[in-house]
């Protein structure tokens, strides 16, 4: 009996020590196929950080980058730019322009449709986008009660319509070549009027468009994964859907040591612009990458189309900044290539050309070189001329251009002009200079749309701040002239004319100092592929691709 007892419960044991071992192996099993599932899940999800919080996700409130991105993933409009800033269809397949270049009439196509969601009340949850859906788009963008930021846009446009479901008509008030460029605008997104309606003024967070991907969670702050689109209207080359990718997920880092040490570990796929804090860790002086980094990340560079400067306000009370012969001492006064070299690592074209910056027609008006002596004598030229003592000029940034600043502060005290930087927020800045409450600001001017134009608006007298984009409250008679002139014509040949007559001009009288004229730079892994520089810097993932292994 007691040796019965003993062989049963040693085959209990047995049985026991058996059993753990199986769900042990199964447990390893099930971990190892979770581990490779979301390994390969993970191959298609593209990763990036915004450092700023995301207010919205409602184009007609796209007014920045950290809102233009993930709005680019979600919506289409008419038109679209490709990478070298040609107009190119999109959810418009042709366009026509009448011969006053006032009416132009769009085809769209008609197998392009919404993202699902239960509100479209059809049998596939969804609906195609017809020529109506952008006149409620449009007639929204305008909406007073909306209050869009864009509604500019559509400020020249005299009346648009719906001639049938597939064509679309626009007529412009007066002659405007640069339209087509606006249209690609993500204010002029199309959107379904059932959803809008639906959700009010939570459309921000709930947004439904026609993009590559659609919606799927945002925790305010922390996270926004977008899904890729299955309805997706475009294919490649060989006939393949886009996008290639499954998601596009964005954190929302603050700090940007905090975003490198992610990349670094590979918990992020990008690494956008260059930051100070981690340029020399990257970067070699003169701007490539270092060794360490070589075998697994890869810089994407291009023109980028913004002008970086020093803006005076002409209607100062300060006696410095209406003098321009001060103005163009400090244009004068430092060394550009030099600059670019030790704080920029090399990224960036010096501005020694005017305020249009590399890459559009009418870059290229010779501007203000490197020559200490001149800015000397135009220094002691105004201490003459005035009887006052060494001038001094006050110049408002943030804290992200803190070494520019600082470098120019310490060439021109050398040569006898003082430069006291006002260190505040960029929200601040931007509230300051707006409203005139600054002699002089660091600045930047990314285009709105592909044209010189653009970065002469702000010279035009009729668009004082804070009506209009002419912070420095510029004001020339001759300029003004130029640039309604220059509406007239549709050759970019004749307009070009036009601009460097005005580049001139602005150059002459200094109301800026142009500092460099950007580059795009971001930083991925190498198996990231797809991905290119814009000159406008829209982040285009409909091409992206990820693989297993580096390339």
């Amino acid at each position: 009996m007691t040796l019965t007892f003993m062989k049963l419960n040693s085959f209990l044991k047995s049985l026991a020590h058996t059993h753990s071992f199986i769900i042990g192996t199964l447990f390893l099993c099930l971990v190892s196929c979770n581990s490779k599932a979301e390994a390969e899940n993970d191959l298609n999800v593209f990763r990036y950080n915004e450092h700023y919080n995301v207010a919205t996700l409602d184009p007609a409130f796209a007014r920045n980058p950290p809102i233009i991105w993930p709005t680019n993933q979600l919506f289409n409009g008419l038109v679209q730019q490709d990478d070298s800033l040609n107009i190119v269809a999109d959810i418009a397949k042709s366009w026509m322009v009448s011969e006053d270049a006032k009416t132009y009439t769009f085809i769209l196509r008609d197998d392009v449709y919404f993202h699902k969601h239960e509100q479209f009340k059809t049998k596939d949850s969804t609906r195609s986008v017809v020529a109506g859906d952008f006149v409620y788009s449009f007639n929204r963008l305008k909406n007073a009660t909306v209050a869009s930021p864009g509604s500019w846009v559509l400020n020249n446009v005299e009346q648009y319509r719906a001639v049938n479901d597939t064509t679309f008509s626009i007529t412009l008030q007066k002659e405007f070549p640069a339209f087509l460029g606006l249209l690609t605008m993500r204010y002029c997104s199309v959107v379904p009027k059932e959803i809008v309606a639906f959700y009010g003024n939570e459309f921000r967070r709930n947004p439904v468009g026609t993009g590559p991907f659609k919606f799927k969670r945002w925790e305010e702050g922390v996270k926004l994964v977008l899904r890729k689109n299955e309805l997706y209207f475009e294919h490649d080359a060989d006939g393949n859907q886009l996008p290639y990718l499954e998601a596009v997920a964005i954190t929302f880092l603050p700090d940007k040591q905090s975003e490198f040490l992610q990349f670094a570990q590979g918990n992020l796929d990008m690494l956008n612009s260059l930051d100070p804090s981690y340029k020399d860790e990257l970067l070699t002086a003169t701007g490539k990458l270092k060794d360490n980094y070589k075998d697994r990340v890869k810089t994407i560079t291009g023109p980028f189309l913004n002008t970086e400067y020093l803006g005076f306000f002409l209607d100062s009370k300060s006696e410095e900044v209406r003098s321009k012969l001060l103005r163009q001492a400090v244009n004068y006064g430092f060394d550009r290539v030099k600059m670019i070299k030790y704080l920029r690592n090399g990224i960036g074209t010096p501005a020694n050309a005017g305020f249009i910056p590399k890459g559009l027609p009418g870059y290229g008006t010779s501007g203000f070189e490197y020559d200490p002596a001149k800015a000397r004598d135009l220094i002691n030229q105004y201490i003459k001329e005035t009887g006052n003592g060494t001038p001094s000029i006050t110049i408002g940034t943030n804290s992200q251009y803190l070494d520019i600043c600082e470098y120019i502060q310490r060439e021109l005290g050398k040569l006898g002009l003082n430069i006291i930087i006002d260190v505040m927020p960029p929200s601040t800045l931007r509230q300051l200079k707006s409203t005139g409450k600054l002699d002089a600001f660091r600045a930047s001017w990314i285009a709105d749309y592909p044209d010189a134009e653009n970065y002469l608006s702000l010279y035009y007298s009729k668009n004082f701040t804070p009506n209009g984009p002419n912070y420095t409250h510029f004001k020339n008679q001759t300029f003004d002239s130029l640039y309604e002139a220059s509406f007239k014509f549709s050759d970019i040949e004749k307009r070009k004319v036009l601009y460097e007559k005005m580049d001139s001009i602005i150059l002459e009288n200094a109301p800026f100092v142009t500092l460099y004229y950007d580059q795009v730079i971001k930083f991925v892994h190498k198996n990231v592929t797809g991905l290119k520089a814009n000159p406008q810097d829209f982040l285009v993932l409909k091409r992206v691709r990820k693989s297993a292994k580096m390339q």
